[in-house]
Formats: C-alpha cells, structure tokens, sequence
C-alpha cells in the first residue's frame, strides 16, 4: 500500500495566511503605529511633528493625566476588594450540597453580567438620582436619617461606579468560582473536619490553596478590565466624567485627548503607559502565582 504523498510546504501556509493578513492589519500594524505616533504631536490625523519624548514628560506635569490615573487605580482596587470576595461568597453559598432551587439562584446571580454596559448605564442612572432614585428611597424608607437628596452621581460618582461595575460582574465571576469550588476534592474537606476543623478553618486551609490559581486569575481580570473602564462612566456621568472629573477615567481621558482635542501623539502616550502598567500587573500575578506553586 503507498503512503499518502507528503503536501508541499506552501500549504500550511495558505491556511494560516487569513489569520495572519488580519492579525497584522488589525492588531501587529496599529500597535506599531501608535507606539510611532507616541513619540509624534498631532493636530488630526495629517498634521504630526517628531518631539522624541516629549509627550511623556508632559504626562508626569499633567494634573488632568494624574487625576485620571488615581480615579482609576481608585475604581480598580475598590471593585476588585469588592466583586472578588462577594463573588467568591456566592459561590460557597450555592456550592452548598442542602441548597435547594440552586439552578434558579445561579441564573438570578449570573444573569447581570448578559446584560450590555449602555443598559447598565440607563438602568443605573435612574436609580441613583437623588430625589427620585429608588436607591435614596429605599434606602430614605430603611433609615429615616438618609438624606434623600444623596447626590450619588455627583459627588460620590466613584462610588455609583463600583457599584454598577460589581452589579454586573460578580455572577460572571461566581460562575469560575464554583465550578473551582466543584472540582476541590471531598475527601480533603472530611479529613480536616475528622480532625476538628471548622467551616472557617476548612476553607482557609483546605478550600482556598485548592482554588487559589483561579482566585489569582479572576483578580487579574478583574484588574485589567478596571483599568480599561471607559463606557460606563462616559455613559453614566458623561464625557468629562461627572463634576469636576470626579469619574474622569485614564481611557477616557485618552478618549478626549485623542477624538476631541485631536492630539493623537499624547493620546498614544497615554495609551502606552496604561499597557506598560497592564502588563506590570500581569508580570506581578505571574509571579505570584507561580510563587504559590513553588510552595
């Protein structure tokens, strides 16, 4: 019987050709040009001068750049300290073997997180106004002492967000978190109760080490996607984001400096540190992680 002819080396070629064609179109050739445009100023896409470095060290004097950079570090950290271990506890409580109805529960928690950012936005800007919100008025009708005027939007527009934000994405994360939780063997969990061990002590010592890789994964997401927040804010307090920049994110201020005012070199500036701090995070998880691993 004759074996199959070998195909000519050209072929494996001709399949990969479509990826590669719009991966570098759409991906390779934009982040060269950006990086490019990084060391440019801009006035439009047609008008650009070479400054060498000149846009980052305009990003270390730029108050608005700063200001954007802490609300978003604000915005990361409060949402990551809240969505992972609510996330996480929702989880373990229909994780529990007695729980009944827990199909029904798991598609109340999860389904947030189907919902579109411009919904959330339009759904969220109602409910914090402050006299006709029904946040304030529930909140008015609990505790008589509530201002009913709470001026979430405004003054507190940090706070609206991180709520909003955990809102939506703490049921998609619950769903990584139990089935983590599924796959932790019983028999580890019977031992340490055997030995006297209890509901605290069994998921510190015992349950946590077994999920800890995709608690550090989830976290990681968690923080990537907080440092990109751009259209809930733009949605919910507008371009400039709320009162005195009060919601002003890094990509939104990007957003500005690039579409509205027109400088796409400084935009590209911008838009090269959030990466090198993205990837900073990455690199700090890697580390972690494997950390754990080792020990």
């Amino acid at each position: 019987m004759n074996s199959a002819r070998p195909h000519p080396a050209w072929v494996p070629w001709v399949f990969i050709a479509p990826f590669v064609v719009i991966f570098g179109t759409f991906a390779v050739w934009p982040l060269l040009r950006s990086l490019q445009l990084a060391f440019e100023q801009t006035c439009g896409a047609q008008t650009h001068v070479f400054v060498g470095l000149k846009n980052f060290r305009y990003l270390v004097l730029d108050p608005m750049f700063w200001q954007a950079m802490g609300n978003t570090i604000l915005f990361t950290v409060g949402t990551v300290a809240v969505q992972v271990p609510l996330a996480l506890g929702l989880a373990l409580l229909l994780n529990r073997p007695d729980l009944r109805g827990r199909a029904v529960f798991r598609l109340i928690f999860f389904s947030p997180s189907l919902i579109g950012m411009v919904f959330v936005a339009m759904l969220f800007s109602p409910l914090l106004e402050k006299r006709t919100g029904l946040v304030n008025i529930w909140l008015h009708a609990l505790l008589p002492a509530w201002n009913i005027e709470f001026a979430w939007l405004e003054t507190y527009s940090m706070t609206a967000l991180i709520l909003a934000s955990v809102w939506m994405g703490a049921g998609f994360m619950m769903v990584y978190f139990l089935a983590a939780l599924q796959h932790v063997p019983r028999e580890l969990t019977d031992a340490a109760s055997i030995d006297g061990a209890g509901p605290w002590q069994r998921f510190w010592h015992v349950v946590l080490p077994e999920i800890r890789p995709v608690v550090g994964l989830m976290t990681l997401l968690a923080a990537v996607g907080s440092m990109q927040l751009f259209d809930l804010p733009y949605l919910l307090l507008g371009e400039t984001g709320g009162l005195n920049g009060r919601g002003l994110t890094i990509v939104m201020y990007l957003y500005q400096t690039g579409f509205t005012v027109g400088d796409l070199g400084y935009a590209s500036a911008i838009g090269w540190v959030l990466a090198l701090l993205l990837i900073g995070l990455a690199l700090v998880q890697r580390r972690l992680a494997r950390r754990t691993r080792e020990d």
